[in-house]
């Protein structure tokens, strides 16, 4: 039987998959045990059909996964560009390498295609869509919508669907499962569907799409079932809990914790600047205790697909639910701040020197949201640069990982860092801290260094403005 809540690895889950014995009391009222012990042998031996709708920064690496272990996994997006790219062995995610992929798109273990019509020939498809905001942070559920309708449209017996986009609790139940169900087909008997967040680090080495422990909960028991025999095939660790509602719930808990701790640190660079203590001192000073303190820095503002989101699903949830998220919207509003602090750190560094924000040349060092990607996804690099130009300030930025970017209607190219451009500036601000960029040069050649990430603790110099 299923330990909801415990971690269990790949090893375990799939041993315990291949000794179930058919037992009526798995399936609801009217259920067959042939559908789901069907696709669990197909699972087990790895023959089943699989896909992902949605190749982003989720979708892309665990497509790779599943082909990595046997399964001829295909990916369904309507970018031609993407499935061109994949086909073609070529990765635009930086934790997907070409070498890995390139071998895997030739021998036909992943394949990628616009053509929703595929879904009827898997045997199980993850959806991997975006769930961005509307301007009124409101949830934009248009793309899981259109997934679901799309999926019901070639939804047959014997599938399992999983959707691994944030969302809000009670989105697989409420939305998806009546949207798939007026197929014909019910829940439990003739499909399974599950929820599983997903946890994608961009960037990270450590961790990756292969031993982050992937949490799964399903509409029934079978389908929590059979979601955790499947993940456990191409993933090292599977976290069973007891519903849909409680795995949706574990992502924006994840992330709503790391959006109020980023605030409270953001706060406490601001409350710093006033008392002319240098901020980042405090929390190397902080970390060092050994219990019951949890570092977390200030910075530019929140960017990525996850923490700048997140936290305003749970908050839009609570108030249909009549219950006010206080901590949390107030945490957004700390956050939201950044870039204006930035800005007036950069204004109040070149008022030093006799100048204006008006004219002046300002260098955005880094413009993605985290170190070492090319995500600038809700980057708050971009916002600083914007709140910049609207003072009036000629704007260049450097990012080797984005080599090109579209700014309010123009595209504006990547500078080199060389020693006479960046004497050329008024000022140069660190919104990215690459591990590639030259921090001794930007000391040593900046007329003026705003460091919003602290890149600069190891030099000194009367030119670095931290932030």
């Amino acid at each position: 039987m299923n330990r909801i809540g415990d971690g269990i690895d790949a090893a375990e889950a799939a041993a315990e998959a291949r000794g179930i014995e058919p037992a009526k009391s798995w399936h609801g009222p009217g259920a067959t045990e042939d559908s789901e012990q069907r696709l669990l042998e197909k699972i087990v031996n790895r023959t089943a059909r699989v896909g992902v709708m949605g190749l982003g920064y989720v979708g892309l690496p665990l497509a790779v996964e599943m082909a990595k272990c046997g399964f001829d996994a295909v990916g369904i997006d309507i970018d031609g560009v993407k499935v061109e790219s994949v086909n073609a062995g070529i990765s635009y995610v930086p934790d997907v390498p070409s070498e890995e992929l390139l071998p895997l798109a030739a021998g036909g273990r992943i394949r990628a295609t616009q053509s929703l019509a595929v879904v009827e020939r898997l045997d199980a498809l993850s959806i991997c869509v975006p769930t961005p905001l509307r301007k009124s942070k409101e949830p934009d559920l248009s793309f899981v919508t259109a997934a679901a309708e799309a999926v019901r449209n070639h939804l047959k017996r014997g599938q399992l669907i999983i959707l691994e986009s944030t969302t809000y609790p009670g989105t697989t139940r409420d939305l998806v499962l009546p949207i798939l169900e007026k197929s014909g087909l019910r829940v439990g008997r003739d499909f399974f569907l599950a929820f599983s967040p997903e946890r994608v680090d961009p960037g990270n080495k450590k961790f990756t799409t292969r031993n982050i422990p992937k949490v799964v909960g399903g509409v029934t028991e079978a389908c929590t079932r059979l979601a955790r025999a499947y993940y456990s095939q191409f993933i090292e660790t599977i976290v069973p809990v007891s519903s849909p509602e409680v795995a949706e719930m574990v992502k924006l808990l994840e992330n709503t914790f790391r959006s109020v701790n980023i605030a409270m640190a953001n706060e406490m660079a601001m409350l710093c600047r006033r008392l002319d203590i240098n901020v980042w001192e405090v929390i190397e000073a902080a970390k060092t205790k050994p219990f019951g303190f949890m570092a977390f820095y200030p910075g530019p503002g929140l960017g990525g697909h996850c923490i700048p989101v997140d936290p305003y699903y749970l908050t839009w949830k609570s108030r249909m639910n009549g219950f006010e998220a206080r901590l949390i919207e107030l945490a957004g509003m700390i956050n939201s701040e950044m870039p204006s602090f930035v800005v007036g750190r950069i204004a109040d560094a070149l008022n030093e020197q006799r100048k204006s924000l008006k004219g002046s040349k300002i260098l955005g060092v880094g413009v993605a949201y985290k170190r070492d990607t090319n995500d600038v996804r809700e980057s708050p690099a971009l916002d600083v640069l914007e709140k910049l130009r609207q003072k009036g300030a000629v704007i260049h930025y450097s990012d080797p990982y984005v080599p090109s970017l579209k700014f309010h209607g123009e595209t504006l190219q990547s500078s080199p860092i060389e020693p006479e451009f960046l004497r050329a500036m008024d000022c140069v601000v660190i919104l990215t801290d690459h591990s590639c960029f030259d921090y001794r040069l930007l000391v040593e050649c900046s007329p003026i260094l705003v460091d919003s990430r602290n890149a600069t603790k190891n030099f000194s110099g009367p030119n670095i403005v931290p932030v």
